[in-house]
């Protein structure tokens, strides 16, 4: 086995290249806009394809070194935060709460399905908790932080389960948000936003411009968000909450751009926005791009079978949940709409690929302010509690 290490500098600049693909695909068909397929998917997935032709065909292994990736996520969500008005946020209470409410409830049949498929094929019935809740809506992180304990268990290579079942979670989740809300829009003639001032990017055909200054601005913005978010991330750990640092630099852009605009009484200039709606909308794809550069198919060979029987079963359930249930909880609006494509990104893959399937949606149809705060709070503040508890619970129950 030949082995194909790939440094940070060449790796983030394959990314950009990918994501080009990916954004010249997007404007060159018109399918891939009319189901907002998000633009990332297309270039990363391409990627990760070749890596996969190169392993098995000609037995190298290409690694990526993809340490920025993180640093990306950060900038993105901390954009989020500066373009979030507290207004927003005392709007979004009780959609918050209910959405809260569904995604727990959609942990435990996540979890339900896992078991029962695992039972159906003669499996350890734990297997299929590997193949829930801890991979899908968990992601990578919550799948190694639990794999030690499986292993404990009597459950070889459960890592390698946890990781496969992320891969394929991550790879449908990005397929299936942008056809759930255009299948929503259509099915309910629900009427697209004519504010075309999206939280996250530009809508398609639209010329912009941005001069140096609002760039800046934007840029010196962010770093400040990110620079502050670390001092909260202190201040979680300090009062024992252990959450994604992206969380504590979405807080900080909340506390600098609402702080900004009370203390100059003035809201922020359409060239800022502009700014910080472009910047995010790179850093996410780049981002997602990164992370599906690094998907490994060959982790998926040994438990194919398994895999593939529950992540239809995973898939189904998602989709159906979101359109009978999700949407209409949601208000059965151009925003539940956008908050149901979200869901799929929850659901199956992670925050980042919840926002990009928002962010593919409204870049077609117009802006849902409300969906980008609530669907980042969910995911960040509430899901990854209550997936422990849920997970401890399905383990002691003794299944």
């Amino acid at each position: 086995m030949h082995v194909i290490e790939i440094d940070a500098f060449i790796s983030f600049t394959l990314a950009i290249v990918l994501l080009f693909i990916g954004k010249f695909a997007t404007m060159r068909y018109e399918v891939l806009r009319k189901y907002s397929i998000p633009e990332p998917v297309i270039g990363g997935f391409i990627c990760a394809l070749i890596v996969a032709i190169l392993y098995f065909f000609f037995d190298i292994t290409t690694q990526f070194d993809l340490a920025i990736r993180d640093t990306l996520l950060l900038y993105f969500f901390a954009g989020i935060g500066l373009s979030a008005s507290f207004k927003t946020l005392v709007s979004g209470g009780k959609p918050l709460l209910i959405l809260t409410l569904l995604a727990i409830i959609y942990i435990a049949l996540q979890n339900v399905i896992g078991v029962s498929v695992a039972s159906m094929l003669g499996l350890e019935p734990l297997l299929g908790l590997l193949a829930g809740s801890i991979s899908l809506i968990g992601g990578v992180g919550t799948t190694m932080a639990w794999s030690p304990t499986f292993e404990e268990m009597g459950i070889d290579g459960a890592a390698e389960v946890g990781l496969a079942a992320n891969t394929l979670g991550l790879i449908a989740a990005c397929l299936i948000g942008g056809p759930i809300a255009n299948y929503l829009i259509k099915r309910h003639k629900l009427t697209p936003n004519p504010d075309h001032n999206l939280d996250i990017g530009v809508c398609h055909n639209e010329t912009t411009k941005l001069d140096h200054f609002g760039y800046l601005y934007a840029w010196l913005m962010l770093n400040l968000s990110l620079i502050l978010g670390h001092f909260v991330n202190i201040g979680f750990e300090a009062i024992g909450l252990q959450l994604p640092m992206f969380v504590a630099c979405l807080v900080a852009g909340i506390l600098i751009g609402n702080g900004k605009s009370l203390l100059l009484r003035k809201t922020q200039s359409k060239n800022v926005q502009l700014g910080h709606a472009l910047i995010s909308d790179i850093c996410l794809g780049m981002f997602l791009t990164m992370a599906l550069m690094g998907l490994q198919f060959w982790q998926l060979q040994s438990t194919l079978g398994f895999l593939a029987t529950v992540m239809f079963f995973q898939v189904t359930m998602s989709i159906a949940f979101t359109i009978w249930v999700v949407f209409r909880f949601m208000g059965k609006d151009y925003e539940a709409a956008v908050i149901g494509s979200g869901f799929g990104g929850i659901t199956l893959g992670s925050t980042a690929t919840a926002i990009v399937n928002m962010t593919a949606v409204t870049q077609q149809h117009g802006a849902a302010h409300k969906a980008f705060i609530i669907v980042p709070l969910v995911c960040g503040f509430f899901i990854d509690i209550a997936n422990a508890l849920i997970i401890n619970a399905f383990i002691t129950s003794g299944l």
